[in-house]
């Protein structure tokens, strides 16, 4: 039986794991529990789940849980769960827990204390937070080597490569091709772009997911954050990284090998299917986790080249990898405060890279030498980004 522990239990990829967890009796144990502040679903599966602990970071959101458990905050403990608040807490959860693999699934710039505690327990980490490696690549895997800890992609473009790359010799790769739905506006006319709104651009026709990877999505920033991404986890050049718009979202990536034939992973839309993968490795695959691709129903499979002009995301995440070290740090921090910006109606979509690019302007030339460099260069990114936005409103 595998132990877990799940980092974001409450989003989109923590609730999805849990799914996995439930359809198959037996394969997993849950040992702990991290959410953000949903307290009434949190309370919910520590009651079907029952993990030795679980935990939130903000104390009104402690006591609702506490509350729903019918437990006092100063006995935090409900039928052998114990029940915890604040980030240190949780950080201790993480490294004194029982869990063989840490699934790392707290979005943002948010997840990456959990993911370096994870890793310098020595516990293998999921990786379903992209952020952790665009801002601190260099310092995750550091942390991954210095305990031998494994680092499993769950984005299903990176598990895609993963899985593909098995028995691939290091010599054999020409390049890796990440695969782009396109988003809900791929082929919208650029003259409409200033009208977006958000209730438009959460609309993903392909993916169900949260927020603000949906809205990253839309703009394409995600498929640029996975490059910097792809760079660090798999060890290759962003000049070695493509990236392709495939609609139907069937072919998940690719690995083109030295002899120019390719290898790709296909399956239907779904997140249980990285994530089961992830949670398993390197044991055998769970049975029956997605529903099956029916060839015979498939229409086409479509490819087109990104448009640079629509989506100029990719191509800065290259100029951030080319450049200073905290380049890449800058463009994630800017992009999450456009995104909750935007959401918030208070800029345009096309506002989104306008604030990227005025970032990377002010603060790509910074570097950094430790976690807490870093988390002060990101603190001063999202507070200038929020004084800018008002000059970019409507």
């Amino acid at each position: 039986m595998k132990r877990i522990a799940i980092l974001g239990s409450t989003g989109s990829i923590g609730t999805s794991a849990l799914e996995v967890v439930r359809a198959h009796p037996g394969e997993f144990a849950v040992e702990l529990l991290v959410a953000g502040r949903q307290a009434q679903l949190l309370a919910d599966q520590v009651r079907e789940f029952r993990p030795a602990a679980a935990a939130l970071p903000g104390r009104v959101a402690f006591e609702q849980l506490c509350e729903l458990l019918g437990v006092s905050p100063s006995r935090p403990v409900w039928e052998g769960t114990r029940l915890l608040c604040g980030e240190d807490e949780i950080l201790s959860a993480i490294k004194g827990s029982s869990a063989h693999v840490v699934l790392a699934a707290v979005v943002g710039m948010a997840g990456l204390s959990g993911v370096l505690a994870a890793l310098d327990a020595g516990k293998d980490v999921a990786l379903a937070n992209k952020e952790s490696l665009v801002v601190a690549g260099a310092l995750v895997l550091d942390a991954a080597k210095r305990s031998q800890a494994k680092l499993i992609p769950v984005d299903s473009e990176h598990s895609a490569i993963f899985q593909a790359l098995r028995g691939v010799r290091e010599r054999e790769i020409s390049s890796l091709i990440l695969t782009a739905s396109g988003g809900p506006f791929r082929d919208t006319p650029l003259s409409e772009f200033s009208s977006i709104t958000p209730e438009r651009a959460l609309k993903h026709p392909q993916w169900s997911m949260g927020a603000k990877i949906t809205i990253d999505s839309a703009t394409m920033v995600n498929k640029a954050l996975e490059v910097i991404e792809a760079r660090w986890l798999f060890g290759i050049s962003s000049e070695q990284i493509e990236v392709v718009v495939h609609p139907q979202s069937i072919i998940h990536s690719m690995v083109r090998l030295v002899d120019q034939s390719v290898l790709a992973q296909l399956s239907l839309p779904d997140m249980k299917g990285p994530i089961a993968y992830a949670l398993r490795f390197p044991e055998e695959r769970l049975a029956n986790v997605m529903k099956p691709l029916d060839f015979g129903a498939l229409r086409e499979l479509t490819f087109f080249p990104v448009d640079d002009q629509r989506f100029p995301g990719i191509r800065r995440a290259r100029e951030c990898l080319a450049g200073a070290k905290g380049a890449c740090a800058v463009f994630n921090a800017a992009n999450e405060v456009a995104v909750a910006q935007f959401l918030s109606h208070r800029i345009s979509f096309p506002s989104i890279h306008v604030l990227i690019e005025e970032a990377l302007q002010k603060f790509g030339d910074r570097g950094y030498e430790s976690v807490g460099d870093l988390v002060d260069l990101c603190t001063a990114v999202e507070v200038w980004a929020r004084q800018r936005v008002g000059a970019l409103r409507w």
